[in-house]
């Protein structure tokens, strides 16, 4: 089996790349349904992955706006996550560096459109892995892996949608 993303050959069984730590299935936006990474069509619903991503107005104010419905599913029916408990989570946090001097030239409309880009790219690989979005900053954002939704491995899911990000925007 090769990874899709990167093209490393890997051992059958594997659930992700250990070249560029893609995960090797992808849920379905409209279903939820897991599908082998590099899928066209969901296995389930049969949603196009195909389908040219229209970019919809993000509310960072409103996260039901940029977290996937299988997600916010998952998540609405989880009943930790509605009561609260107490448990280990691994937090991850990114920011652009040097983004004063990057930024410092350019009009705020086109910082908003670059940032914008940005956190729609780390957007999706967080929540790939399966990680929630829980706070916005300025040029950066604060994600958790392990709450609301508990993982065992949320350190690994953290380590690998942080190496996906950096691809994600390297990009």
């Amino acid at each position: 089996m090769k990874c899709l993303k990167c093209g490393t050959e890997l051992p059958d069984g594997a659930k992700f790349c250990n070249k560029c730590g893609s995960k090797l299935e992808m849920p379905c936006p409209q279903c939820g349904n897991i599908n082998p990474h590099g899928s066209l069509f969901c296995l389930e619903c049969g949603y196009d992955f195909r389908k040219s991503k229209e970019a919809k107005p993000l509310d960072l104010n409103q996260p039901r706006s940029y977290t996937p419905k299988y997600l916010a599913d998952k998540i609405l029916t989880t009943r930790s996550s509605i009561e609260g408990e107490h448990k280990m989570v691994t937090v991850m946090f990114a920011d652009v560096a040097n983004s004063t001097a990057m930024f410092g030239n350019l009009d705020p409309e086109a910082v908003h459109d670059i940032m914008d880009r940005c956190f729609r790219l780390l957007m999706e690989e967080i929540h790939r892995y399966e990680g929630t979005i829980n706070q916005f900053l300025g040029d950066g954002l604060l994600a958790l892996f392990g709450a609301p939704i508990a993982h065992e491995d949320h350190a690994q899911r953290a380590c690998h949608a942080a190496l996906a990000c950096k691809n994600a925007v390297a990009h």
